[in-house]
């Protein structure tokens, strides 16, 4: 029985010296590889090293070149767009000179009166130019001024002492013209169809004036309004408010 067990020892033994030994074998037959480049094979490949660093940080600077231009355009993109805002208010507001398709309407004295030999003293009342503006509005009109004096929101139209006057501009002599601009010919013609059959006329005529429409002009100059506008009510905003 001791003789086996002595025997089972020596066996493990033996393989375990056999498998140290073949692992040592296997070392020796290959063994770890090393690099026998020579020093001008070493320097040319640190050579190509250097150049894809080079690349690599040129085309670093070139995406952030695009970049900075993407976002130079894009302020750029913003400041047109907050003028192109402005101008925009600036022509609703009435503060500058349009030009587009509409018709002129001139009041003057009534031919009768004329050849009935009475003196030309006609004086439009500041209630007719409200009516004839009111049925402008109703056609389409989007920029009217009567007698080169711009009409915005804010344009009083009244009489004192016996003048009418409009945003203080007196209206002393016929005949006046008024210069009406819309958005494009198709509503330039479909205004003046209208005004020809208007109730207007004869409200003027009533009063001794004549009313006379012209046909549709493709451009049309409408001035600006030259006054100065009040704003009441209103206060600049405090910074930091609201934020």
């Amino acid at each position: 029985m001791d003789k086996q067990k002595l025997n089972i020892s020596f066996t493990l033994v033996a393989a375990v010296v056999g498998f140290m030994i073949a692992i040592q074998f296997q070392t020796v037959k290959k063994p770890e590889e090393r690099d026998t480049r020579d020093i001008w094979q070493l320097r040319e490949a640190l050579l190509q090293e250097k150049e894809l660093q080079s690349n690599l940080l040129t085309e670093i600077r070139s995406n952030e070149e695009k970049l900075s231009a993407y976002e130079s355009k894009r302020k750029q993109s913003k400041e047109q767009a907050l003028r192109d805002t402005l101008e925009e208010l600036k022509i609703e507001a009435g503060l500058t000179e349009v030009t587009g398709p509409g018709i002129t309407l001139e009041i003057e004295p009534a031919i009768e009166d004329t050849q009935l030999g009475d003196p030309v003293t006609r004086v439009v009342s500041p209630e007719l130019l409200k009516r004839l503006l009111n049925e402008l509005n109703m056609y389409e009109a989007k920029y009217v001024s009567i007698d080169g004096q711009r009409i915005i929101n804010t344009t009083v139209i009244r009489d004192i002492n016996k003048e009418t006057k409009i945003d203080g501009h007196s209206i002393k002599s016929l005949p006046i013209e008024v210069k009406v601009a819309v958005a494009d010919s198709t509503t330039a013609e479909k205004l003046y169809n209208r005004m020809k059959v208007s109730k207007a006329r004869d409200e003027f005529f009533t009063e001794g004036l004549r009313l006379n429409v012209s046909a549709p002009i493709p451009n049309i100059k409408v001035p600006a309004y030259d006054n100065p506008i009040r704003i009441r009510f209103l206060e600049p905003i405090k910074e930091g408010v609201g934020t």
